[in-house]
């Protein structure tokens, strides 16, 4: 269990780096052939050869050899899902944001769901060779798609410029920051409770367990599918206090439930609260981001959300074992009205634009 916990610390390592390679991939444009496009097709790559390169090595008794590769794999996952952000923030109009990002959230749920329970049958039946295989195959799907993109050349606004980390200063990005810290504390802190909480209080069962993990995911693709239309169409600042209203009736009302049987409907809820928060987050990440650096910026924001879920797991666990897991989900629930407080921070400087423009107009 200690190598384990060793290898998974490894493995998150590059997702730390990720501030360097989104000031990579915002800065040179590699052999000419873009700023996203050809880092996207390496990180991809190494993904791929390294899964297949895993099928060679016993962990048991190659163990550094092992974590070497691990390390390596998780950077060019790393590299290809910053430099996709970046793509995602050079070309969508600000309208979509919204949809871009309930795509991205939703479609990592469905993802996990399904090639969770695919590894574990080709694993059992087969053997862990196939499973890395299968997944060395998939991580390559992608590839067709990513070469048929053709990069816009830059305009100088939007070339890299390290005066751009001056946004960093800005009280709205600041008050955006926290929220995101905030939200993965409050998400996070109470999703690892929820079976702990049932299994003690109604004895559930570990098929039970799963059943509800995967209603969790269900009600992600759901947000995932109206989620990011919702926030287009009633804008950033409703879709966060719904958000809030939402994490706040579902956690709480878990701190309440008396019936297995609710705990259903308040699961799905939750889970559909989740990626609400998620993709509303990241939408707004996406319009305060600076396009000189802007897998830089996007990539440090979600940096600050990974900080927020490392200290939720940790806080919200220590709560459960001091003061019980119905007084902890109430005081997670009640941790969403201080991010209301943050709101107007956020907004601030929107409004602030707008201003200028009437009086420019």
């Amino acid at each position: 269990m200690t190598r384990i916990g060793l290898i998974g610390t490894i493995a998150l390592i590059p997702f730390v780096l990720k501030i360097f390679l989104g000031i990579l991939s915002d800065k040179i444009n590699l052999f000419g052939l873009g700023f996203r496009k050809p880092y996207i097709i390496l990180g991809l790559i190494i993904q791929s050869v390294c899964l297949i390169l895993a099928t060679l090595i016993n962990p048991g008794t190659q163990f550094s050899l092992y974590a070497g590769l691990a390390f390596l794999m998780m950077t060019g996952m790393a590299l290809y899902d910053t430099c996709t952000d970046g793509l995602a923030l050079d070309t969508t109009p600000k309208e979509e944001e919204g949809i871009i990002q309930g795509f991205m959230v939703g479609g990592r749920a469905v993802n996990m769901v399904v090639v969770s329970a695919v590894i574990g049958l080709i694993a059992e039946y087969l053997s862990w060779t196939a499973a890395f295989i299968f997944l060395a195959g998939i991580t390559l799907i992608p590839l067709p798609f990513v070469l048929s993109i053709k990069e816009q050349i830059r305009s100088m606004e939007r070339m890299f410029d390290w005066k751009a980390f001056s946004s960093f200063r800005n009280s709205s990005v600041i008050a955006l920051g926290v929220l995101g810290a905030l939200y993965s504390f409050i998400i996070n802190g109470a999703n690892q409770l929820v079976n702990p909480f049932l299994s003690e209080e109604f004895g559930i069962s570990f098929s039970t367990a799963g059943f509800i993990a995967t209603l969790v995911g269900i009600g992600i693709v759901i947000d995932g599918l109206v989620g990011g239309r919702i926030t287009d169409k009633i804008g950033q600042r409703k879709s966060v206090e719904y958000a809030l209203v939402i994490a706040l009736i579902s956690v709480g009302l878990l701190a309440a439930i008396t019936s297995q049987w609710i705990v259903w409907i308040l699961v799905f809820i939750f889970g559909f609260a989740f990626s609400f928060y998620e993709t509303v987050y990241f939408a707004i990440s996406m319009r305060v981001t600076d396009g000189r650096i802007a897998a830089t910026m996007f990539s440090i924001l979600m940096a600050v959300v990974n900080i927020g879920t490392g200290i939720g797991l940790g806080i919200t666990g220590l709560m459960s074992d001091q003061m019980g897991f119905r007084w902890s989900f109430g005081v997670i629930a009640l941790i969403n009205l201080f991010a209301f407080a943050l709101l107007g921070l956020i907004f601030s400087r929107n409004k602030n634009m707008k201003k200028d423009l009437e009086k420019a107009g």
